[in-house]
Formats: structure tokens, C-alpha cells, sequence
């Protein structure tokens, strides 16, 4: 494949919507942000742009990959047996945030991610609560590795255990996830917002985006959704 098809029309087919006219096509825009959800900072990006032929500046890049994270939507309902739920410390403008994330292990979507100032039992038992009102988490069993989390369960009435093994999942996206950030993270200084956004399009890739090996290809909202 030239390197030039990479901007075709039919690549950029699933993210048409959220564009407006402007005098980047489409097809650049969208593998601009691609590129930056999947690990290039916005230098590496308008570096790949240029050598394509495409001059543009790294704010114009930013504000790309600002307008899908505003058009993202929610991961697909899922009905839950195993969900892993962690929490991993984050530095945004110098200071600390946690970011609580859930994924089904069955299917390895993501169910919810949200940033919270804190850390502990209140924290955990509001990210539960919200991921209990967009998910059918009737039959589910939380794998949670102690601290706050047991606790929140309990205040809930949901069921959980601890589990060191099963949940190694969610540790591997936040690894790969900590990889990311590592790379860009000068994005982040003076702006929690911008954090949280990423974040969000961070998910909506691995959810829609990335195939699985262990899903034979496909990804986990395929996964879900078929």
C-alpha cells in the first residue's frame, strides 16, 4: 500500500459525521487522529502528515482530535458477568488525579472510564454507580484487588470478590495506556479537560478500532454487538 492511500475516502468512512467543512479532507483529519489515539505525539503526527504531503500545525492536529473526542460515543451496552474494576494514579498539570476504569473480561470491552481527584471508597462507590445505570451489571460479578473498592461494592449491593488473576486485563490497558500518555503527555499540562477527552478517545479506539487476537480480529464492540 502507497503511503498516500492511507488517506483515501473509504478510511476515513466512520468518522464522517463528526467534521464540518473546512479545508482539511476528511480522510487527513482522520488519520491524523488515528495516528495520535494510537501512540505518535502531535510532532510525530504532523511529521507523517508532512512527509505525505500534508503542512499542518500541531494545534490544528489538537483541535482535530478534540472534535472526535466530543463525538465519541458510548461503548455499546454490554451484559456483564466478569467485570474487572482498578484504579491507576494520574499526573495532569503536576498535580495527582485517579482514573477508574471498568472492562468486561468476556468480550474485553471497555465499560467506563472517569477521572476523579481522588481516590477511596466515595470515588469507587460513584464510578460503580454510574456504570451500574449504562450497563445491565444484574449477573455481574466485580474482580477487584481490595482498597475501596470492596467497600463500594457492599455499599451498592452488587456482588464482587477479590481476584489477582482474571483482572490482569484491566492492567494491561492501563499499561498500555500509561505507554501512551508517556509519549504526549506534554498535552496535558494546564488542562484536566484535555486529559479526560483523550482518555475518552483512548477507549473508543480500543473498544471500536483495535482487533483483539484473542477475539480472533475482531474488536471488542464487534464482539458485543455480535
Amino acid at each position: 500500500m502507497m503511503l498516500a492511500d492511507l488517506l483515501s475516502e473509504c478510511f476515513a468512512a466512520d468518522l464522517k459525521e463528526c467534521w464540518e467543512r473546512g479545508r482539511t479532507a476528511t480522510p487527513i483529519r482522520t488519520f491524523a487522529v488515528r495516528l495520535h489515539a494510537t501512540g505518535c505525539s502531535l510532532r510525530e503526527t504532523t511529521t507523517i502528515l508532512a512527509e505525505l504531503g500534508v503542512e499542518r500545525s500541531h494545534g490544528a492536529v489538537w483541535n482535530w482530535v478534540h472534535r472526535v473526542a466530543d463525538s465519541v460515543p458510548d461503548p455499546p451496552s454490554a451484559q456483564s458477568t466478569r467485570v474487572a474494576v482498578d484504579e491507576t494514579a494520574v499526573k495532569i498539570n503536576g498535580e495527582w488525579s485517579w482514573l477508574y476504569a471498568a472492562i468486561d473480561i468476556e468480550t474485553k470491552l471497555i465499560l467506563d472510564v472517569q477521572l476523579f481527584g481522588r481516590h477511596g471508597t466515595d470515588p469507587a462507590a460513584a464510578f460503580l454507580h454510574g456504570l451500574r445505570e449504562n450497563h445491565d451489571l444484574s449477573d455481574a460479578v466485580f474482580l477487584v484487588d481490595g482498597y475501596g473498592h470492596q467497600t463500594a461494592i457492599a455499599r451498592l449491593g452488587l456482588s464482587g470478590r477479590l481476584d489477582y488473576v482474571n483482572r490482569n486485563l484491566i492492567e494491561k490497558w492501563f499499561h498500555t495506556r500509561k505507554m501512551r500518555v508517556n509519549r504526549f503527555h506534554n498535552s496535558w499540562v494546564g488542562s484536566r479537560s484535555s486529559a479526560r477527552e483523550w482518555v475518552e478517545q483512548f477507549t473508543h479506539y480500543y473498544n471500536h478500532q483495535r482487533p483483539h487476537q484473542s477475539l480472533n480480529g475482531r474488536t471488542p464492540a464487534d464482539e458485543v454487538l455480535n
